[in-house]
């Protein structure tokens, strides 16, 4: 991994809050739908914001 600057570090580290909020967010959505369709479509978002989450977490390793 090459060096990042302290301004890269702070936007990885916001960009990984912004996509726990994201997964957070899509996961209550799923939880509180009735609607097969529309519950699929959330899981499915949640889990590709934490797959980001995790590939931003990955730069800081």
């Amino acid at each position: 991994m090459a060096n990042l600057t302290s301004k890269e570090l702070t936007a990885i580290e916001e960009q990984c809050s912004n996509e726990i909020i994201l997964v957070k967010k899509y996961r209550s959505y799923a939880e509180q739908s009735t609607d097969q369709t529309l519950k699929t479509k959330w899981t499915q978002m949640a889990d590709k914001h934490q797959q980001h989450y995790f590939t931003l977490m990955n730069h800081l390793n």
